[in-house]
């Protein structure tokens, strides 16, 4: 299903938590009708705090407060944060709560990675940035480098649609069916901005390629520039030669990789790739200031997107994911603008000779890595589909 695109929307690029928590506290504690979060991670520090007091807040003043949690990033926020929200009376769901660790199984891979919030139906926050504090390593330069965008206008109706859906099948298969289903309606419909925007889930059903397809149809009509960022990049073979392709028609392609991760194998089966992409004339840069956490682009200084999904299997094959596609020259130059900054203070570019000269016995741990996601996605049954 291709994107529908919907005219007068405001948008607000946010970076990092610096501007992220904020935002969000400041429409949470502007709430008077009800209010929806829902993250990957809730996290038991000092951003996880305000957000919680916030929420608490809300529900004091009688705002219906829903919040979903994903059970393997919230188990941090299930042993410190649930008991104490649950008595202020905000109403918490716990996203595939029961979790082994090591399991390959299918179904306990299937995590809810989105980041979305939405406040009275009239404003709503859609991006990477989890409930969690970017200022927690302090042997980095910097923050977690991450966004999120802050929405009003006629986007917010298929973001409302798709927080009630899945709050309502999660109540269903947690046999909660006596908890107040009825939402607030949406505000009349309007236009307080000029961009025109979509917005794109992806879930097992009928959405699973939905975002996917939209990069790739961005890539396939670039012209002029693409520049991806992306935390955990890990692309299938029509996305490796979507980008390739768009070299060969002389279009300047741009990977923004981790330098620092939290996932060693996956960041060595990212290397694994880069002497195809290199060799293709495509520029790598990995990030070194902080953390990579950022999952979005721009093409052609003009289409943009902000997100949870990062493209490997794990976001495109299994993870309910959520991104905001925009259409509009001043917001994609705004993003374009503050990635180069980014580049510029903390990232290192890997050029192709010094690729070709560096250690063969790691270009085999890479590989290894690689074959080894690989075969982890095939145990999960995903291995003849990507």
């Amino acid at each position: 299903m291709g994107i529908t695109w919907l005219p007068g929307n405001a948008l607000r690029l946010l970076e990092n938590g610096t501007e992220f928590f904020p935002a969000l506290e400041t429409a949470i504690d502007g709430a008077t009708r009800e209010v929806f979060v829902e993250t990957y991670i809730f996290a038991n520090d000092e951003a996880g705090h305000r957000i919680a007091a916030a929420l608490r807040r809300a529900a004091a003043r009688g705002v219906h407060v829903r919040l979903l949690v994903d059970g393997f990033g919230g188990r941090d926020f299930v042993e410190h944060l649930l008991d104490p929200l649950v008595a202020a009376r905000v109403h918490v769901q716990i996203y595939r709560r029961e979790v082994a660790r090591l399991s390959l199984r299918r179904h306990r891979l299937r995590r809810l990675h989105r980041k979305i919030a939405l406040v009275d139906g009239r404003i709503a926050f859609v991006g990477g940035i989890n409930i969690h504090s970017d200022l927690d390593e302090p042997s980095f330069a910097g923050p977690r480098l991450d966004y999120s965008v802050r929405i009003e206008g006629p986007l917010l109706a298929p973001i409302h649609r798709t927080v009630t859906h899945v709050w309502q099948l999660v109540a269903w298969a947690s046999f909660r069916r006596r908890w107040p289903l009825a939402f607030a309606p949406l505000p009349p419909p309007g236009a307080p901005g000029g961009i025109e925007a979509g917005f794109l889930i992806r879930d097992n059903l009928r959405h699973r390629r939905d975002i996917e397809d939209a990069y790739l149809a961005a890539i396939a009509g670039a012209r002029s520039e693409i520049l991806l960022a992306n935390a955990y990049f890990l692309p299938g073979r029509r996305f490796r030669q979507a980008l390739l392709e768009a070299g060969r028609r002389g279009v300047r392609v741009t990977l923004l990789t981790q330098g620092w991760t939290d996932h060693p194998l996956q960041q060595y089966a990212t290397r694994a790739l880069y002497g195809q992409f290199l060799a293709g004339g495509v520029r790598i840069f990995e990030y070194h200031r902080s953390h990579l956490h950022a999952k979005v682009a721009v093409v052609d200084g003009y289409w943009a997107t902000v997100g949870s999904s990062n493209i490997d299997p794990f976001s495109l094959l299994l993870a309910r994911e959520a991104n905001v596609f925009v259409r509009d020259a001043g917001f994609a130059g705004h993003l374009q603008a503050h990635l180069a900054r980014a580049m510029r203070a903390g990232a290192r570019e890997i050029s192709p000779d010094a690729w070709q000269r560096g250690s063969p016995l790691r270009r085999l741990l890479n590989w290894a890595a690689y074959g080894l996601v690989r075969l982890m996605i095939g145990i999960a049954g995903y291995g003849n589909r990507h």
